[in-house]
């Protein structure tokens, strides 16, 4: 699962018959999503682009899905206060493995979008989006302050 504090992942359940398929992304009595979502939003990130890295500081939590396409995300932990400062934790999420993962919002995170074609994520934040005043830290994707190489294969 996850080495991070507060981090948590939840395999989602795929609903296929001859028609498709049907995933639940989101039931309030779920554990992961406490606090509850203000909103959601989805974005289309191309193949081989790196959105990262960024943090909130007000105490917003995200969710991440990604129900078409496959992402590799990564989170970082430099919270002072954190039992697990200086841990970094990499998923590999998508189509193939359909999961969404509680991000405390004070963890730097991104993701990269990996494999041939487009990939959508799916975002619960639990703060509105405040377009005056955005709740958003940013690093370059390639920093040397989180080791992740965003081109590594993962292990296993």
């Amino acid at each position: 699962m996850s080495n991070i504090h507060d981090v948590e992942v939840r395999h989602l359940q795929v609903n296929a018959d001859e028609r498709g398929h049907l995933v639940e992304m989101f039931r309030e009595d779920w554990e992961e999503y406490n606090p509850e979502p203000a909103m959601s939003y989805f974005s289309m990130t191309y193949p081989g682009i790196t959105r990262a890295w960024h943090r909130h500081t007000l105490g917003q939590v995200d969710h991440f899905v990604c129900p078409k396409g496959r992402i590799k995300v990564g989170i970082y932990d430099d919270r002072e206060d954190s039992p697990t400062q200086g841990e970094l934790d990499t998923f590999i999420i998508g189509e193939h493995n359909q999961q969404v993962i509680r991000i405390p919002g004070e963890c730097w995170h991104g993701f990269k979008a990996i494999g041939d074609e487009p990939a959508f994520l799916i975002n619960f934040p639990t703060k509105l989006y405040d377009y005056d005043e955005p709740d958003e830290e940013r690093l370059p994707y390639d920093t040397d302050k989180i080791p992740l190489d965003w081109d590594e294969e993962p292990s296993g």
